[in-house]
């Protein structure tokens, strides 16, 4: 019997993929599964991909309450924002992974820009790759875990600036992300013969609530009395399910964009930043990133370039959204909190085509 946990908010994409990654973990048991609009209704009717497997033929959705998921060892939290604090709070003491942006925040003034209901305040934030996150992981009960978003951009950009090779006050970032990272609820935005053979920027222009979340983490991998980062972030909607491509500038500081091998020392700098990760990838000099690489995957790829002629420094990163973006990230955070090998019921590998 392995460590029992449940999954409140399981009938959307990434409490979807949430089940399909605990059906294959090694060490975990399947508790309560739950879903708002979706209780009493089949697991499989809204996860078909989950027909077979023994936790979940036969087995409806519950209703989601602290009743139902109080007697797990850990809850995973794949709730709309906004939802998750309140539930939290009737669970007083529980080990929870939460994947909304309930706790992601620690300033309330943004918070209240970019989300509009109250303030819960701020969790340990789960990306393990950052440095000292393991341990404060480990130590936590509670953790966020990050926006897919703001996992893809931070991982371009976090080795630039925690080595100082970037200045903070001009970073880029426009990412295409899948229209998974929009969620189940149907939108006209989202309908197939909108979205496919055309892609679309929205929320241009400083308005993404993933922005100060980024900033936010860029912060605090600097060295204490740096300056603020400043983010200028375009996301876009590409017509695929899954998958973000975030391409991430960044003003190199004095000295080494003719420096004797600029490239070399920005490689140098993610190399080691991500020597023991073993979800991040740093691709070989010239190959670039592709979003197919990574589908169904835990895995990040990187790959950065000096633009010499810009001063720049250009960054690609991919992930899969409800991957190491969502339900992968969620389960290695629990890993880590339950100490369990970071990489069990995980994959690195994409499936290809």
């Amino acid at each position: 019997m392995g460590t029992r946990v449940a999954v409140a908010g399981a009938s959307g994409y990434a409490g979807g993929e949430l089940l399909r990654l605990l059906a294959g973990h090694p060490d975990l048991e399947i508790g309560a599964v739950t879903g708002a609009s979706s209780a009493g209704q089949p697991v499989t009717s809204i996860h078909p991909n989950l027909t077979g497997h023994s936790a979940f033929d036969g087995r409806a959705f519950d209703a989601t309450d602290a009743d139902t998921l109080g007697d797990a060892e850990l809850i995973f939290m794949a709730l709309p924002h906004g939802e998750s604090a309140a539930l939290a709070a009737a669970l007083p003491g529980a080990r929870i992974v939460d994947l909304s942006a309930d706790f992601r925040l620690d300033d309330a003034e943004a918070w209240d820009t970019f989300y509009g209901v109250p303030y819960a305040g701020r969790w340990t934030y789960g990306l393990p790759e950052l440095p000292g996150a393991r341990e404060a992981i480990a130590a936590a009960r509670t953790v966020a875990a990050p926006g897919c978003y703001a996992t893809t951009s931070i991982l371009g950009l976090a080795p630039l600036l925690a080595a100082g090779l970037a200045e903070p006050d001009d970073l880029v970032v426009v990412a295409a992300s899948g229209t998974s990272g929009a969620g189940r609820s149907p939108r006209p935005g989202l309908l197939a013969s909108e979205v496919m053979g055309s892609l679309s920027a929205y929320k241009v222009g400083g308005k993404h609530r993933h922005t100060p979340e980024i900033e936010q983490a860029l912060t605090e991998v600097m060295p204490s009395g740096s300056a603020p980062v400043t983010l200028s972030f375009t996301p876009v909607l590409a017509p695929m399910p899954r998958g973000i491509l975030a391409t991430c500038t960044a003003k190199l500081t004095p000295g080494v964009a003719d420096g004797p091998d600029p490239e070399s020392t920005l490689r140098g700098a993610f190399a080691a930043a991500y020597a023991d990760s073993p979800f991040v990838h740093l691709l070989p000099s010239g190959q670039w990133p592709v979003t197919g690489a990574v589908t169904g995957s835990n895995g990040a790829h990187v790959q950065v370039t000096a633009d010499t002629h810009a001063g720049r420094a250009v960054v690609v990163a991919t992930t899969d959204n409800l991957g190491k973006g969502a339900a992968g990230q969620a389960v290695q955070i629990a890993n880590i909190m339950l100490g369990l090998p970071e990489t069990a019921g995980l994959t690195t590998h994409g499936v290809a085509p």
